[in-house]
């Protein structure tokens, strides 16, 4: 994933897309902290604006503005000041923003309106719009941010204080007629000249331009000036802002609300003890954090966990939740803790509180059924058949079909596989699992056993267990090995820089990124590399806190990496799980995909302005790496004794690379085949329920492993009903066509083929990497492979050829 839920949230108010600056305004990336930066080339002004023009239009838009020195939020010319901001700052910052855009945002639109018949110049309409933006892209993307990372009482009630103004501003500039009909005027100024492909600037304006205009078409720009279809629209768009930022809100609280302590050793026996290590030290934090006399939260504070004997309190965080359901060998703990996660802020979970609650509410299900009707009703507005439709304009799959048959191909290999997987960890269990699996008691495993007998079938079939492994993971370590990855395939060297930036948290880091031939100091990014379910939101993500611009004169773009690790436990570092490994590779390809963009229009620099389903190339083409030799022992040592990982472990590692990949394919494809459904042929006004829907994609893409009518996974799909996935889920798959397809590239040289590997690194830089959405996906990709992908490698990647 490439944005916290947070940020994204915005991106299902502002824009259908979030393609062109001015429909989706501060949603994804932009809302998360488009901000300017202290790398400014040319002068920078406390409003952000870091570069003059000589447009009388810029000068009139960009008038100076009286700010508040003391509110950090205001002063949107360097890194976020995250030591001195606090809640309490937004309702100003954002007061007095948004007081300059409206007046800024007027005047703009009365010189456009008044130029009837002019031909306005690229830089007269989306630079001026990109700085006019600015100062309140910074500021509200800060506390998008923090929403994600450090949330508290206080910055909810800010946010959702503000949320509201925030879009009614930035749908002005999605439903202004005159700044559209100014960059229709722009394009025309380029009919009859040719593209050319060596032009990179001129494809970025183009680029830019078109998506803009497609972005601000989606955004409701066509609709009729106070009728009741555009009145409609923006109530709509106002309504999703609270829907989203409700079932985020609903899914972190009942997350945090789990706990399941545990006294009986023999509930964890045979657990991994970094696991227990970790429930235990859950246990005591609780402790702490309910006990109200200070002197024994001191002593509580003092007390050293003890994973051996306990107690252990297990959460649905994800290291945790995850830790449970492949070790815990107790089935009824196991179920406990499964329905728990799966009945997360529903109607389950909801209680007395759903109905003293203000606003949408603790159910989800009340908010996923209301905002399916809205999408339903908005796109009908804007002229689409379902949202579904709505949703592919603006990405590359060109219909609902060709997502169908994309996944109906993968799922022709991907089911047989997937059967004989489960069958396997099913023999296996009646095996060894004693007279509770036995075929009389148990007709076939539940849900809450897969996951534990899979483990076990991974653990006979290669004689590794994942706890050996983790010795060898120490985040340090890994981080190492992947910057030395990083410099010998790109050519950028990265190093650590902590102490340059201001952080929101003890745990987080920041590293530069300079070009080792030139020296150049390229890019910079945050790290916040652990699991706090206290504060911070499940998952992982990356996010832009600072694009790179020629308008702003941004030249070093900033980003935000964060992931959900195991934390460090007592003495012993964090020791990562080898899946973890493969989520911080991920992040990081989102990362560099922001960070070394040649472009410099910010609308399409990194990874804005790039489709939807080909944004996750280059994160799941990292993940290949991972099963690299070179790069697993640049960091596999053990974090005690400096030992190398031995080598029958890699070459098991290795082997496990298809284990279960039928079964995770299956899982991807109902997620996304579901998603599609929800959004296209399903009737939110009929009588079929949306876990009805659930249970008949499940006949089709998992019969293997049908929903408990408990299920409620819905409630907690973020990605399309808090996010920006909305029949748009499907592109984890069509973008790993195009990223196994990438490795491919290196494999066809070589992996050992040192030169050629440098070689293959440094073009996939050049293109995929360096052009962000100046150049459509499929032309990057041609440019980099030298013809269309092809689906082949994936399946040979995944054993399913």
């Amino acid at each position: 994933m490439r944005f916290s839920p947070t940020a994204l949230s915005l991106a299902l108010v502002v824009a259908s897309s979030r393609n062109g600056r001015i429909a989706r305004a501060f949603s994804t990336a932009a809302a998360s902290a488009s901000s300017s930066s202290p790398f400014c080339t040319g002068p920078a002004s406390s409003s952000g604006t870091c570069r003059a023009t000589s447009s009388s239009s810029t000068a009139r838009a960009m008038s100076p503005v009286a700010t508040d020195t003391t509110n950090p939020l205001l002063e949107s010319a360097g890194l976020p000041k995250f030591d001195a901001i606090e809640p309490s700052q937004i309702t100003p910052a954002v007061t007095s923003i948004l007081s300059k855009l409206e007046s800024d945002f007027e005047a703009m639109e009365k010189e456009m309106g008044g130029g009837a018949g002019k031909d306005f110049a690229y830089d007269e309409v989306l630079p001026l719009v990109e700085r006019m933006q600015h100062p309140l892209g910074y500021a509200w993307g800060i506390a998008s941010h923090l929403k994600g990372v450090k949330d508290s009482d206080p910055l909810r009630a800010a946010y959702e204080e503000n949320q509201p103004k925030i879009v009614q501003a930035t749908m002005k500039f999605s439903q202004s007629k005159p700044l559209y009909d100014a960059l229709v005027n722009v394009q025309k100024t380029w009919e009859g000249e040719e593209a050319k492909e060596d032009d990179f600037a001129a494809a970025q304006r183009r680029r830019a331009v078109e998506n803009s205009l497609r972005a601000m078409t989606l955004g409701g720009v066509g609709l009729e000036e106070g009728s009741p279809e555009q009145k409609r629209f923006k109530e709509i768009k106002m309504r999703f802002a609270e829907l989203g930022t409700a079932f985020g809100n609903n899914v972190l609280d009942a997350t945090k609300a789990f706990g399941r302590e545990v006294t009986d050793p023999k509930d964890v026996e045979g657990v991994p003890e970094s696991a227990r290590a970790m429930w235990a030290q859950a246990h005591v934090q609780h402790l702490v954090k309910e006990c109200d006399d200070e002197e024994e939260k001191k002593k509580l504070q003092e007390a050293k966990p003890d994973a051996e004997k306990g107690p252990w309190r297990i959460t649905l965080d994800g290291p945790s939740y995850i830790a449970a359901m492949q070790h815990v060998p107790n089935r009824e703990l196991r179920k406990e803790v499964y329905v728990g996660y799966l009945t997360r802020a529903s109607e389950f979970t909801a209680g007395e509180a759903e109905e003293k609650a203000d606003g949408p509410g603790k159910n989800n299900v009340l908010i996923i059924e209301e905002i399916l009707k809205l999408r339903k009703e908005m796109s009908g507005i804007l002229g689409f058949k379902n949202f579904a439709e709505q949703s592919l304009a603006s990405k590359m799959a060109p219909d609902v079909a060709s997502v169908t048959n994309l996944s109906n191909l993968i799922l022709e290999k991907a089911l047989p596989a997937a059967e004989k997987e489960l069958a396997a960890a099913t023999t296996l269990a009646r095996e060894t699992g004693g007279d509770q699996y036995s075929e009389s008691n148990l007709e076939k495993l539940a849900p809450w056993d897969t996951s534990f007998w899979v483990e076990r079938l991974k653990e006979k079939t290669f004689d590794l267990k994942e706890e050996e492994l983790r010795p060898y993971f120490a985040l340090d370590a890994v981080l190492e090995g992947m910057f030395g990855l990083i410099e010998r395939i790109f050519g950028v060297e990265v190093k650590a820089a902590d102490g340059k930036a201001e952080v929101w948290h003890p745990d987080v880091r920041f590293f530069e990124l300079r070009d080792v031939a030139s020296g150049e100091h390229v890019a910079s990014f945050f790290l916040d590399p652990y699991s706090r379910p206290a504060d911070k939101r499940g998952g992982a993500w990356m996010a832009d806190c600072l694009g790179k611009s020629d308008a702003l004169g941004i030249d070093v773009p900033v980003a935000y990496l964060t992931c959900n690790g195991s934390p460090p436990v007592g003495d012993k570092p964090s020791l990562m799980t080898f899946r973890e490994v493969e989520t911080l590779f991920h992040e990081t390809g989102h990362g560099l995909q922001h960070m070394l963009t040649r472009a410099t229009v910010g609308d399409v620099a990194g990874i804005n302005g790039v489709e939807w389903d080909a944004v996750e190339l280059p994160s799941q083409f990292m993940e290949n790496w991972c099963y690299d030799r070179p790069t697993v022992y640049g960091f596999a040592k053990h974090y005690e004794t400096g030992e190398a990982l031995p080598e029958e472990m890699f070459e098991k590692l290795k082997q496990q690379k298809t284990f279960g990949a039928g079964m995770m394919a299956c899982r991807q494809l109902l997620f996304g085949m579901m998603d599609i459904e929800l959004h296209s042929n399903f009737d939110p006004d009929g009588d079929e329920t949306i876990f009805d829907v659930q249970r008949r994609m499940a006949d089709i893409y998992t019969p293997y492993a049908k929903p408990i009518p408990e299920d409620r996974f819905l409630c907690g799909f973020s990605h399309i009903f808090a996010g920006g996935y909305s029949a748009g889920y499907y592109s984890y798959k069509w973008a790993e066509v195009m990223s196994a397809d990438a490795f491919g590239a290196f494999e066809e040289v070589g992996l050992d083929n040192e030169e050629g590997v440098k070689e293959v690194g440094r073009r996939f830089r050049e293109t995929v990497l360096s052009l962000g959405g100046g150049v459509a996906p499929m032309d990057v990709f041609k440019r980099f492979r030298g013809r269309e992908p092809s689906p082949e490698a994936l399946l040979r990647h995944n054993g399913l050829a």
